[in-house]
């Protein structure tokens, strides 16, 4: 792309140069620059500081800066890799990397095992498993009774549990979604492979309607 020097990137917190963010992620460095266009929109929607706050996070995901949802808490809290409650430019970037459809199996596994860990013990229990189910129906507007999804859940940990032990680790979840590999399809993102022509229109369009406000 050329037109974005060093500069403006250091300009940025957790700023990483491209060439090395491109090492460490399935993008190349002039996707990384395309990366920074956007991410100068959405860190600049609400508060224009340099970094994404969880509001202007959840306004790229659900046009709606208050909408509280734990799918969208679990993924932020996922992209702070330094946990100071912001995200920074790198950590936007790496995160991003493992949706990439050029990301390893083995890493999109164990993003989405994090992501289902809510208690971050290393272990996904019952009561997480069904949390986590429960707030992406919510979000695909699927209605299910409660009995319903009860029973999803239970089958789908016993079926995971492979120890018996009343968890699934992470052992047990990597045998269990190379079994059922539609349990991560949301873990590849298709327009990430050429970030350069295809920006995430849904993520473009909220940030132009918030500016509008």
């Amino acid at each position: 792309m050329g037109c974005i020097t060093s500069k403006s990137f250091a300009r940025t917190p957790g700023y990483e140069e491209p060439n090395i963010l491109a090492t460490a992620t399935p993008f190349t460095a002039s996707e990384v620059e395309a990366l920074y266009v956007l991410f100068k929109k959405l860190s600049s929607s609400i508060i224009v500081d340099g970094v994404i706050h969880k509001e202007e996070f959840q306004l790229a995901l659900f046009q709606n800066r208050n909408c509280r949802n734990l799918f969208a808490d679990r993924i932020f809290a996922l992209f702070d890799m330094k946990g100071n409650g912001v995200i920074e430019f790198g950590e936007f970037v790496r995160s991003l990397g493992v949706f990439h459809p050029n990301a390893p199996m083995e890493d999109k596994i164990a993003f989405a095992f994090r992501l289902y860990d809510l208690r971050q013990t290393g272990y996904i229990e019952p009561e997480e498993l069904k949390e986590m189910v429960m707030a992406l129906l919510h979000e695909s507007d699927l209605v299910l009774t409660e009995d319903v999804v009860e029973t999803i859940v239970d089958k789908a940990f016993r079926e995971a549990d492979t120890k018996h032990d009343g968890r699934i680790d992470q052992e047990e979840w990597k045998d269990f979604v190379l079994k059922n590999p539609s349990l991560i399809r949301n873990m590849t993102l298709p327009y990430l492979k050429d970030i350069t022509l295809a920006f995430p229109s849904f993520i473009l369009s909220s940030v132009s309607q918030d500016s509008q406000v």
